[in-house]
């Protein structure tokens, strides 16, 4: 049990104890008198002390209560992890969808962001080539809107790596294949989705083209799926597509759904279109909370208080039996 303000326990049961001290001074030196002027002593006279030490203990109480007992208990609380994985590349800064690609990707992840519930803690992670951890999970759902915000297009993509990146994020830990691209254990989390925003261009592979996943995220998505973890794909971009200036050079560029559904797919998750955002509620109640148990502070001043008030009731209805006065 911990107390809020100790000096106030301190100076109320200083009090208790400085009238205990007083009572029992005052029966003896009755008992004394009595005993002098040879009247025996009955044994109500305990009963009449009785409405005495009820106060005395009610006050002792009281002390307690206004000093702010508090004590620790384990609660059962749920809780997720949702890791946002937004495209960052280069084709990202395409205006088939308006204003851009990017844009409108960062306008419907933190909508989605907005729509979760304290209990679910959100990461971001911004993935070029190699992948960018942007935000740690956490329940500062603001960090994670603040960390949209601030992304901006630019550079490869490898879809791979953005899973990869995403999952160090839920284990804390860096996740990457082994050697030959075997597929690494990282445990199983259930309670953990990544929500990936892309327009499915992947540069993992060379030989990857418009339908075809690459070998390094097809063994990132295993990983994923092995791991329990769901990987719920948004597509942003049109399949007619439209051309982006990177680097100097005009290259041609399309929303790859065969990608992104492959991924969403194999991972057990499910593909949505940026343009229907109402799909993306969906990807909430898909999310498996888990229960873990937190020490949360239980207040007892209540409890005290009215145990207090019990005693100095008691203590007045004694006093007010045995003597037939209020005071």
């Amino acid at each position: 049990m911990t107390f809020a303000n100790p000096i106030l326990l301190a100076v109320g049961l200083a009090v208790a104890a400085a009238l205990a001290f007083a009572a029992a001074a005052a029966t003896r030196r009755r008992a004394r008198a009595l005993a002098s002027a040879g009247v025996a002593t009955a044994d109500g006279r305990r009963v009449r002390l009785a409405g005495v030490w009820f106060t005395i203990a009610g006050i002792a109480v009281l002390a307690v209560a206004t000093a702010g007992p508090a004590a620790t208990v384990p609660v059962s609380h749920a809780s997720g992890t949702v890791i946002i994985a937004i495209d960052v590349s280069g084709s990202m800064a395409a205006t088939d969808v308006a204003p851009s690609r990017l844009s409108a990707a960062k306008k419907v992840a933190q909508a989605f962001i907005n729509a979760q519930p304290p209990s679910v803690d959100i990461g971001v992670v911004a993935f070029e080539q190699g992948g960018l951890e942007a935000a740690v999970p956490t329940a500062d759902h603001a960090a994670a809107l603040a960390s949209i915000g601030r992304l901006s297009a630019g550079g490869g993509t490898s879809l791979g790596s953005a899973i990869l990146a995403a999952l160090s994020a839920i284990t804390h830990r860096p996740v990457s294949l082994g050697p030959n691209g075997s597929v690494p254990s990282i445990g199983f989390w259930p309670s953990a989705t990544i929500v990936l925003f892309s327009d499915g261009q992947d540069g993992g592979d060379s030989g990857a083209s418009g339908g075809s996943t690459s070998a390094d995220t097809t063994t990132a998505a295993t990983v994923a799926q092995k791991a329990g973890v769901h990987v719920d794909t948004v597509g942003v971009g049109t399949v007619a597509g439209t051309t982006v200036d990177v680097e100097g050079y005009h290259l041609f560029t399309g929303l790859d759904e065969a990608t992104l559904k492959t991924i969403s797919q194999s991972t057990g998750g499910t593909y949505h279109p940026a343009s229907n955002a109402s799909e993306l509620d969906g990807i909430a109640s898909s999310i498996n909370l888990r229960l873990t148990v937190m020490n949360q502070p239980l207040p007892l001043a209540g409890a005290f208080i009215a145990f207090a008030l019990a005693l100095l009731v008691a203590g007045a209805v004694l006093t007010v039996a045995r003597t037939g006065r209020v005071v």
